[in-house]
């Protein structure tokens, strides 16, 4: 299986295998009183995540926010996985970084940017050296 060295940078859970993303899907949270709903950009993962309560234990699938935008990511999921099967080969190995437009016009648009390893040899020594 491919992309197990391709990370994608979450909105605040830090980085996420890419190899363990099973679904991609985009949402609107509840709108709540003086708070607009805010659309997400999830990855479902692979493992399942429980939590308790006092009545007893729930299941359910565990999802990543990986963007927020103020309109729907119409094209999102679709985009992210066409750029994951392009970067599903051997060798291939960096960050995907979700990128939301910033201009009010264009809210609902997102991007993703690749770095990969290979091109950028600096570790975070900043020696170049993997080995230091």
């Amino acid at each position: 299986m491919g992309l197990e060295r391709v990370w994608i940078r979450t909105l605040s859970d830090g980085l996420l295998r890419a190899d363990q993303v099973i679904g991609l899907t985009a949402h609107a949270t509840p709108s709540i009183p003086g708070k607009a709903p805010r659309w997400l950009l999830d990855a479902t993962v692979s493992l399942p995540a429980g939590s308790g309560t006092t009545s007893g234990w729930d299941i359910g699938i565990l999802h990543r926010t990986l963007i927020q935008t103020s309109a729907e990511p119409v094209e999102g999921p679709e985009l992210l996985a066409r750029l994951l099967a392009r970067l599903d080969a051997p060798g291939t190995a960096g960050i995907i970084d979700p990128v939301a437009a910033r201009s009010a016009g264009d809210a609902g648009t997102v991007r993703f940017d690749f770095h990969s390893f290979t091109e950028d040899q600096e570790t975070a020594t900043g020696t170049g050296d993997p080995a230091q």
